[in-house]
């Protein structure tokens, strides 16, 4: 046992109780202790009430000189409705190398978006007995990073549209003059920013009186084409009537009326720049290089180009820096950024991983999630993440359940809210067997980057040990470097201490480099086959709107940029209803988008709704707060 002071010793229940339950029966240490343990001293990180606080990044340029630790990302197979439980084995993983094997750890996680919360899925701090603390805290506001990211992405849709309003009412030299007011001696001048929109239009001029007629049109006419914009509002909330809006009509706005739509906030470009940025330098030039859309000549417009990047690089100021947390043992956690697994790339952050890399140290362990099932999650946080990051794993770990391999295997539907089939509940070795090859297909997939695989199977009550046997087997035909049995939701860190030695095993034993799956600089369509022979396809089909964006990025020179594929986490294939490890078929590619701020190209592969709806009983209906006691209950 770890003689670290910070660590708890956990008396659990059976049958185990409601995660909310679990969550406020524990005292939380004051995260002074968390840092004290991670030799953070007070001047490292900024406090946000008792149990949360910011830790600055200039920890990362004081241990520049220390080791880093081991790596570790932790996938799971293909989602299904009876959940794998990939962020609970996280944080019981990281429970068990603190707790139980006194080794340094840090946990990496996304901060849960308010939307699940509050709509169908619920809150995503792990749950039993390997939870983030304070539970509430972490679904909620936390240090309000999600609510920085809503302000800065409406602060540059406000721009878009005051601009095309504008530009439309006054002549080009009424727009310049107003561009470049003259101060109280009379005399104009350029502001920092608008330095950049005249170095990308080679205009090396630094007073606004030496520019001529021809180049003052250059400068202030951006002529956005409005069917051009992608950029649109953002709420951190389930609100299916926000999908498709229409802005501008105020008596005022003289008729310029545009069809839009709010996405939900963590589908923001603005978010995935958070997690893929590497420094405040990085974040400012990645916020200003943010395409918007086009000028009616098909030149790419950013966010400099508006005028605009600095001013959601100070919005952002505070939310760079990751938020540290612990779980219900103790052990630390970084909790930062929170990108859609769909559209963006679906991992936390690069920075929060660095500096938890150089506080473990050598032999210390950093756990981070990759969002969905490993085709996407680890898929994008190898190809996009690490690239970005220049950090390579060691160890991945892959989650499954019998339940749902199972399903996979060709168990009947799962209706949320029915009865479980006898098929879930009683041995049936054949469709665990069958439902292997899914499992299989993200064990080869993952293992060719040149990482070892450890496959953790969370353990039901009902599940029997002719069933594990038959994951174990079939994980160490597949290529695992082991298949450990795991129970952390019902006991905790010392449910997950064979994972956790089987994760160090791995880890000491990795001695090859990170393999990509595609290099960067062949072309936009190579990578996208690149990843859709990876999901098992034989081809790709491009739609006419793919092929037209694909012919535009190349020409804009976006093409060097990795590939960020937006399909069903439900399937290898676009079908959400092919179970397994479907083959054969033909991915269609229906249209191609671009975040150019956060580096990456995405095809949309059938339609991804970036703005959830609430269902006919959402989670908000258990939620309420004891006035008693000030604390939270309902939260799932």
């Amino acid at each position: 046992m770890s003689s670290s002071r910070s660590v708890r010793k956990l008396e659990v229940a059976a049958p185990v109780p409601a995660d909310i339950d679990i969550a406020n029966s524990v005292e939380p240490f004051h995260v002074s202790e968390i840092a004290k343990d991670l030799n953070l001293s007070p001047s490292h990180y900024d406090l946000y009430g008792k149990y949360k606080a910011k830790v600055l990044l200039s920890v990362l340029d004081e241990l520049e000189r220390n080791d880093d630790g081991y790596y570790v990302v932790v996938g799971g197979i293909t989602p299904t409705p009876l959940g794998e439980g990939k962020s609970t084995t996280t944080v019981g993983l990281c429970q068990a190398l603190g707790a139980y094997l006194d080794r340094k750890v840090v946990t990496c996680l996304r901060q849960p978006s308010q939307g699940p919360t509050f709509g169908i899925k619920g809150g995503a701090a792990g749950g039993g007995y390997s939870q983030v603390i304070p539970m509430d805290e972490f679904n909620l506001h936390l240090t309000g990073d999600i609510h920085a990211i809503t302000a800065a992405n409406n602060l540059l849709a406000a721009a878009i549209d005051t601009r095309i309003f504008h530009e439309s009412t006054q002549s080009d030299k009424a727009l310049f003059n107003r561009l470049c007011p003259p101060n109280k001696e009379g005399k104009r001048k350029f502001s920092d920013i608008m330095f950049r929109r005249l170095k990308k239009l080679g205009i090396t001029k630094t007073q606004p009186e030496d520019l001529t007629p021809e180049e003052v049109t250059k400068f202030a006419r951006l002529d956005i084409d409005p069917q051009s914009i992608t950029w649109r509002r953002v709420m951190d909330v389930n609100d299916r009537f926000l999908r498709k809006i229409t802005v501008g009509q105020g008596p005022e706005e003289k008729g310029m009326v545009r069809e839009t739509g709010f996405d939900i906030s963590v589908a923001s470009e603005i978010m995935a720049v958070l997690a893929l940025t590497t420094s405040l330098t990085d974040m400012r030039e990645r916020l200003g290089k943010m395409v918007i859309g086009n000028s009616k000549a098909g030149d790419p417009i950013t966010a400099d180009d508006l005028g605009v990047g600095g001013a959601l690089t100070v919005l952002m100021k505070d939310a760079i820096n990751p938020t540290l947390m612990q779980t219900l043992e103790g052990t630390p956690v970084l909790v930062h950024a929170g990108p859609f697994a769909n559209i963006a790339h679906g991992n936390s952050s690069i920075v929060a991983d660095k500096i938890a890399l150089k506080l473990v140290g050598t032999g210390g362990f950093v756990v981070t999630e990759a969002g969905f099932g490993a085709d996407i999650g680890t898929e994008k946080f190898m190809n996009i993440k690490c690239r970005y990051s220049g950090l390579r794993p060691q160890c991945a770990v892959i989650v499954a359940t019998i339940r749902a391999l199972k399903m996979h295997g060709g168990g009947p539907a799962v209706v949320a809210g029915k009865p479980l089939d006898p098929a879930y509940l009683n041995e049936n070795v054949p469709l665990v067997e069958a439902g292997c090859v899914n499992l299989a297909r993200h064990i080869v997939n993952t293992k060719a980057y040149g990482v070892n695989v450890v496959v953790a199977v969370n353990k039901f009550s009902t599940d029997t040990e002719a069933e594990m046997n038959a994951v174990m087997h079939a994980s160490m035909v597949a290529g695992a470097f082991n298949a450990v049995i795991c129970t952390h939701h019902a006991h905790g860190g010392k449910g997950a201490v064979e994972l956790g030695v089987a994760v160090q095993k791995a880890c000491e034993s990795v001695n090859q480099p990170l393999h990509y799956l595609y290099p960067l600089d062949i072309s936009i369509k190579e990578k996208i086959e690149a990843i859709a022979r990876s999901y098992g396809a034989s081809g790709v089909e491009y739609s006419e709107q793919a092929e037209k964006q694909i012919e535009m990025y190349t020409r804009q020179g976006f093409s060097g940029l990795p590939i960020c594929m937006a399909k069903t986490q439900y399937s290898f294939s676009h079908n959400a209803a092919e179970k397994g490890a479907p083959s054969g078929f033909m991915l269609p590619i229906r249209d191609v988008r671009a975040s150019i701020g956060a580096g990456f190209i995405y095809p949309l592969v059938g339609t991804m709704s970036t703005m959830p709806g609430l269902p006919t009983r959402p989670c908000f209906y258990e939620i309420d707060l004891d006035t008693s006691t000030g604390k939270v209950v309902g939260l799932s």
